[in-house]
């Protein structure tokens, strides 16, 4: 039989990606189509990093064509690339990230932190180029999560290069302050001027993602970052905790209010499992998450154990995805983030740099 690009095409629109629930034909990601004969050869191009995945796409990809071209001899070469999505209006971009996610919770304690730097490792072991930047001016936690010490050199008196471990470039006020229990007594202002420079005078190297660690709360310092910060999306992490989830909704209408899209809400510490018999149970109650999201039109990114090991292994620098990274809590890390970068692959395309700059000048 012969075999035409259209009859590639038609096959691939019956075949869903897992990660995205959308075919692969409408999806505009198979590129550069070849055929000769009976060999078929093309590309597959993925929004999202997809490293741990990308043999088990290849070979039902390939799988699918031979069933519904017989006689064919299929080649697929699966490849990813993230590119730069739309921010907030008047959000100035910053050189060196193109997407940045913010990870905010309403309240202190609910693991925002440990959070964060899991999704951040995850990303990057997805494939892609990931940063953290610390923004808990008064409470940075992830020098210690990332076990990292030392101060950044400076790039010609102005810049900072961004500390390096786990694969990640992370920036932190606590690699600036003297020592863990120096206490930063700033008001406000000062507060959100520090922030800026942390995310504008750090040199990142062509991140994918740039992981910003917020501090609690919605208040007057939260709202000033959320407005000068060029965010592409938020994640909102929560306990099934009622009054947990009460300020989660505060800080949810926040993100909205400032015109930041919401990639979803993760509810963190949804069971906890016994260190000695295995037993798993709703110690914080249950539902709260999901109900959340119903009632926000949002998205239940996952769900997270409150595990001792969770917190043994952030503690002592070495998170989870690093860890443990064939565990199943490893496992729950890796299935949100690669959730949290569908979902931002999906967004409008910032395309900004595609258009001249037009300079009108008095003659």
């Amino acid at each position: 039989m012969s075999i035409s690009e259209a009859d590639v095409q038609g096959a691939l629109k019956n075949l869903i990606d897992p990660n995205t629930k959308k075919d692969f034909a409408s999806g505009k990601s198979m590129k550069n189509v070849k055929i000769d004969g009976n060999n078929v050869s093309l590309d597959i191009l993925l929004g999202y990093p997809a490293k741990s995945v990308v043999g088990e796409i290849r070979a039902m990809i390939e799988a699918h064509l031979k069933a519904a071209l017989p006689g064919s001899s299929v080649s697929v070469n699966v490849t990813s690339k993230v590119v730069q999505h739309t921010v907030q209006h008047g959000a100035k971009l910053v050189d060196g990230v193109k997407n940045i996610i913010a990870v905010a919770s309403g309240k202190g304690g609910v693991g925002k932190s440990t959070t964060a730097v899991n999704i951040a490792l995850a990303l990057s072991a997805e494939g892609a180029r990931v940063g953290m930047l610390d923004a808990d001016i008064y409470g940075p936690s992830q020098p210690t999560m990332l076990g990292i010490t030392g101060q950044p050199n400076t790039v010609g008196g102005q810049f900072m290069e961004p500390m390096t471990n786990h694969g990640l470039q992370a920036m932190s006020i606590g690699f600036l302050i003297g020592s863990d229990d120096t206490p930063m007594i700033w008001r406000g202002p000062m507060v959100v001027q520090a922030l800026d420079q942390l995310l504008r005078q750090t040199k990142w190297d062509d991140l994918d993602y740039l992981i910003v660690d917020l501090p609690p709360g919605t208040g007057d310092i939260q709202l000033s970052l959320a407005q000068q910060v060029p965010v592409t999306g938020a994640v909102i992490v929560t306990t099934p905790q009622d009054i947990a989830l009460m300020d989660a909704r505060k800080g949810l209408k926040m993100f909205e209010k400032v015109g930041i899209k919401i990639v979803g809400i993760v509810e963190n510490m949804s069971t906890h499992i016994c260190s000695k018999c295995g037993h798993e149970e709703h110690i914080f109650g249950s539902g709260g998450g999901e109900k959340m999201c119903a009632d926000y039109n949002t998205e239940l990114l996952g769900s997270l154990p409150l595990d001792i090991r969770i917190r043994e292994q952030t503690d002592s620098g070495t998170p989870t995805v690093v860890a443990d990274p064939d565990g199943n809590v490893a496992k729950a890390y890796k299935q949100i983030a690669r959730r949290i970068a569908v979902k931002v692959a999906e967004m409008a395309q910032n395309r900004s740099a595609v258009f001249p700059k037009v300079v009108v000048e008095n003659t």
